[in-house]
């Protein structure tokens, strides 16, 4: 009984350092990081449009997170963007990182694509602008009409030649625009610091601290210790 106690006080004690380290101390260090001055919040389409994405299950096939390093050393070469940093990430709750690529990093894509209609087209038939790609259609977000029966407020989608029946229209639904509202907003090709500018740029800050520190200490009186 002694020894099942220890292995379980033990097992709780390393559950907690591994969980402190991995999670509460990151916690600490970037709780307060501030979005960098480039960086806007989101509007209320674009977070209509995040819900969406979320809904959809397309952080299942899409990462938001470009790297420098590992598997992700050739994301600059492919137009993916610089290295993600926490500042660019201030206005998501939750961050939509995603852990597998089965399609294209989305951390720039407004860049990327900054064209409504292919992002819409592209959602209606992904395979009409990327032939082989295995992204599945959305067209539930889709309404296909007669081009008499359309709305003015709707909003028509333009396709390539044979993407949609013949003489019919497709017409977006709101959460198809909003999504893409989303995916528009995606833009993080502003400059940041790298991690050895800004810790250069830190010790600079401190030693200039420092030395007004000292210019405006008082000088003591002849013969007193500082």
């Amino acid at each position: 009984m002694e020894n099942e106690l220890k292995l379980i006080v033990g097992a709780m004690v390393t559950l907690s350092l591994a969980t402190s380290a991995m999670i509460v101390v990151p916690f600490l260090q970037l709780k307060d990081e501030p979005a960098p001055a480039a960086l806007k919040p989101y509007t209320s389409q674009e977070l209509r449009g995040r819900l969406v994405y979320q809904a959809n299950a397309c952080i299942a096939c899409h990462t938001q997170q470009p790297s420098t390093t590992g598997a992700g050393a050739a994301d600059a070469s492919r137009g993916w963007g610089r290295a993600s940093v926490a500042g660019d990430y201030h206005y998501d709750d939750p961050p939509l990182l995603g852990t597998m690529r089965t399609g294209p990093d989305l951390f720039n894509i407004g860049v990327r694509q900054p064209s409504a209609d292919w992002q819409l087209g592209h959602l209606f038939q992904p395979r009409a602008y990327t032939p082989g790609s295995n992204m599945p259609s959305y067209r539930f977000l889709f309404d296909v009409k007669e081009p008499g029966s359309v709305a003015k407020n709707e909003r028509v989608v333009h396709l390539p030649p044979g993407a949609a029946q013949e003489g019919k229209v497709v017409v977006a639904s709101p959460e198809a625009v909003d999504l893409v509202a989303y995916l528009l907003s995606l833009k993080r090709s502003y400059p940041v610091l790298t991690l050895e500018q800004a810790g250069a740029l830190a010790d600079e800050s401190a030693s200039a601290g420092d030395g007004r520190a000292g210019a405006a200490r008082p000088a003591g009186p002849a013969g007193s210790r500082p």
